[in-house]
């Protein structure tokens, strides 16, 4: 109450300001939730497109030749874009973040076109890329612009963009208060305070519009507040389990693409990026002919592990495991563009649903799939390092305390232990620091 009246004592032209900056938040969130509508909606058509329908279930139907073709051609294509605009494959989370915190130039039109443009391509070819990046570029660049046509004050740009990026996020997880979380985490950190619920705002705007038209994560066999300890005795188990795959993956991607990549640029020089992305075309195209879950941005498979009530052998899980690591692996190293928040998610539901059933097999009685979640939540926080949306992620998905208590504690022994041999920087931009090996 005393708020509100304080709120009523400021003066007139603080006011306006105030109200402006409200309706600025609104507007931006509307039209943000609009257009990564769009933007996901894209992703999907040019999938269809190119795989004459759903690619989980034509792939397996079309000749062996146009499988390799159209990674192959997608990703020289989204490489060639690149070469014409380096900015393409620089603005996702991070970067906006950069431009929040330092006086960085704002992403324009045509950047924005032509990142939407390479991120769709990327991930209706069927690369394991996320949207995150391109959405939350999306929200700053409608931002942006709500900003000069309502001629706000010079010194609300910054905020306004980071409301923007946070309803590009919120919308494109349909999830508001993991994407509020992930904006105050990782874009919005230095306004928190001032702006914490015109953030909310945006966020809750934008979600309101995508939760009509995408799909967000759901957990349909919540256990609420009830804790079952068997699943909190069990993260003893889990934690070495899932930091061994943490590992794997990490080594994989920058220690033997690392040297792959550095031994293309010494022979080919310039035209090592179109050499690497017709390898990388060439495995992408290989892993989805063996299982095409293994490929796009695993949407579909952390919804079927967290929800799957019925057990699914454990060789299966395995094979689409390792192919889900290779095909993120390379999907990076072939310059694919997109974020990594949910492929990430969707190797760490396939490690602990692996470990549900490896655990089950010893007659412990669990369900798997509650491994699954907490595995998802996991990898990505770890790996992105953003532990506390880890964690809202688990409690906002699961509604299951069960999974947020593994969750956190998992996130924070694991992070510990990942910093011991690795240098992770925000958003899974990693480097290794090995006593025989540093990658600057």
């Amino acid at each position: 109450m005393k708020k509100i009246i304080k709120l009523f004592k400021l003066p007139l032209k603080k006011f306006s300001i105030f109200r402006d900056f409200l309706l600025a938040s609104f507007i931006t969130g509307i039209i943000s939730g609009i257009f990564v509508v769009i933007y996901d909606l894209l992703t999907k058509i040019i999938s269809k497109l190119l795989y004459f329908g759903n690619p989980l279930s034509t792939i397996d139907k079309l000749s062996l030749w146009y499988i390799f073709f159209v990674p192959i051609v997608s990703i020289i294509i989204v490489n060639l874009i690149i070469s014409y605009d380096k900015s393409v494959k620089e603005y996702g989370v991070s970067e906006i973040s950069e431009i929040v915190s330092e006086n960085k130039t704002m992403i324009t039109l045509k950047n924005l076109f032509l990142k939407i443009l390479a991120s769709a391509l990327s991930i209706g070819s069927g690369f394991a890329v996320g949207n995150e990046g391109p959405s939350a570029a999306i929200g700053a660049m409608i931002a942006s612009k709500i900003h000069k046509i309502m001629n706000l004050p010079q010194n609300l740009i910054k905020p306004l963009i980071s409301v923007g990026a946070s309803s590009g996020i919120s919308a494109i997880f349909v999830s508001p208060i993991t994407g509020i979380a992930f904006a105050i985490e990782s874009i919005a950190s230095n306004f928190i305070k001032g702006y914490i619920s015109f953030i909310i705002v945006g966020s809750i705007s934008a979600f309101t519009v995508s939760v009509q038209y995408l799909n967000s994560f759901t957990f349909i066999y919540s256990a609420g507040r009830e804790i079952d300890f068997r699943y909190v005795y069990l993260i003893a188990l889990f934690i070495p389990f899932i930091t061994f795959f943490i590992y794997f993956y990490l080594i994989l991607q920058d220690k033997i693409l690392y040297f792959l990549n550095l031994k293309l640029f010494n022979k080919f020089g310039r035209f090592k990026n179109i050499i690497f992305a017709v390898i990388g075309g060439s495995v992408i195209a290989s892993i989805l002919l063996l299982s095409p879950y293994a490929g796009f941005t695993g949407h579909n498979i952390v919804t079927m592990l967290i929800n799957n009530e019925k057990t699914i052998p454990l060789i299966f899980i395995f094979e689409l495991l390792m192919l889900r690591i290779i095909a993120t692996t390379f999907s990076i190293y072939s310059n694919a563009i997109g974020g990594m928040f949910v492929p990430l998610m969707s190797i760490g539901a396939l490690t602990g649903y692996m470990f549900g059933i490896i655990v089950f097999k010893f007659n412990i009685n669990i369900e798997p799939f509650y491994f699954a979640a907490i595995g998802a939540a996991v990898f990505m926080g770890v790996l992105m390092k953003l532990p506390f949306t880890s964690i809202v992620l688990a409690l906002e998905i699961t509604n299951d305390y069960n999974v947020v208590v593994a969750t956190g504690f998992s996130v924070a022994i694991i992070t510990y232990l990942t910093r011991l041999n690795f240098n992770i920087k925000k958003f899974n931009t990693i480097n290794l620091n090995f006593s025989d090996l540093k990658i600057h």
